[in-house]
């Protein structure tokens, strides 16, 4: 996903996979579009390799760079190694379950700011679409990581992913102290992922904040992301906050995709299917079911007037 709010990507994997990137130094050609279709899984992050194919999810694209030599955590040790997946399970478990209430299913941040975002930035007709289906992926990831396949939003649920997130991050901040990175003064795979959870939540202004407010009051944590977009997004960190870009920008090298005839066609039927489906429901075509009509012989006299002609 491409980025604003002074961020490389507006989605936490993106992010992520971006920082380890930067941090491991692999030379990708990065493409930032809004249309997840055109990616060549279908989905948001895709690593494109030559070899191996095409990848999906920050820790088996992660892996696939490892495989090519591009290691941010080749000089930590057992024990550091250790400490990241711990710190990333953690991640995972405690903090990004909130993350994904707040910007999506929490009811003022989802509409005035995660929606309107994606139903701005999609192209035309998918906009009416896909951010609909986003929110019901999210949702379903909710489910899965917290491990309850029927859990609702709701009050308690709220407070409870809320605390496990508030004590995630002062852990979090625990642990990285006064360090510039949280193993010395080299970023890891650890920094790429605690960047790319906290980054939205420092740069993107939600009407209900409370992540937010407890992300400010860390400020070795706030200064960790402000370090790492100066230094590694300086372009992305000098934008104004909501600037408008095109949403075609850097996206099209994946028109050359083997499927891109295939996405174009099922992008236009389903646009179509959708927008035909909602003219019916909402009563803009109406469809009448008119009872079939038998022929009716012709009268005698009819008959008379045929037998003349």
């Amino acid at each position: 996903w491409r980025g604003d709010h002074g961020l490389p990507s507006v989605d936490v994997d993106c992010l992520t996979v971006l920082a380890y990137a930067k941090f491991a130094g692999a030379p990708l050609k990065v493409h930032k579009i809004t249309n997840p279709w055109r990616s060549p899984t279908g989905i948001l992050p895709a690593l494109k390799t030559r070899e191996a194919g095409s990848f999906s999810q920050p820790s088996k694209i992660i892996i696939q760079l490892r495989k090519q030599k591009y290691n941010a955590d080749y000089d930590l040790s057992a024990k550091e190694g250790a400490d990241t997946l711990a710190f990333i399970s953690l991640l995972e478990e405690k903090l990004l379950p909130a993350l994904i209430y707040t910007q999506w299913v929490d009811a003022k941040n989802y509409v005035d700011v995660t929606r309107r975002w994606y139903a701005e930035n999609i192209p035309f007709p998918l906009n009416f679409l896909l951010p609909n289906r986003i929110h019901s992926r999210q949702l379903e990831r909710l489910r899965l990581v917290r491990g309850d396949p029927v859990l609702e939003p709701g009050e308690q649920v709220e407070k409870e992913l809320y605390h496990d997130a508030l004590e995630c991050m002062t852990l979090l901040s625990q642990r990285l102290g006064s360090q510039r990175f949280f193993f010395g003064d080299s970023p890891s795979s650890l920094d790429a992922y605690v960047f790319g959870h906290l980054a939205p939540l420092l740069k993107i202004k939600l009407p209900s904040g409370k992540l937010q407010q407890h992300l400010n009051t860390l400020d070795n944590l706030r200064q960790f992301c402000t370090n790492i977009l100066g230094l590694y997004f300086p372009s992305e960190s000098r934008e104004a906050p909501g600037k408008k870009v095109s949403t075609h920008a850097n996206g099209g090298d994946f028109d050359n995709e083997p499927h891109k005839r295939r996405n174009q066609i099922l992008s236009v039927l389903f646009a179509v299917g959708a927008m035909l489906g909602y003219a019916v429901l909402s009563g803009i075509i109406t469809i009448k079911h008119a009872p079939a009509q038998l022929e009716e012989p012709p009268t005698a006299e009819e008959g008379d007037e045929e037998e003349e002609e």
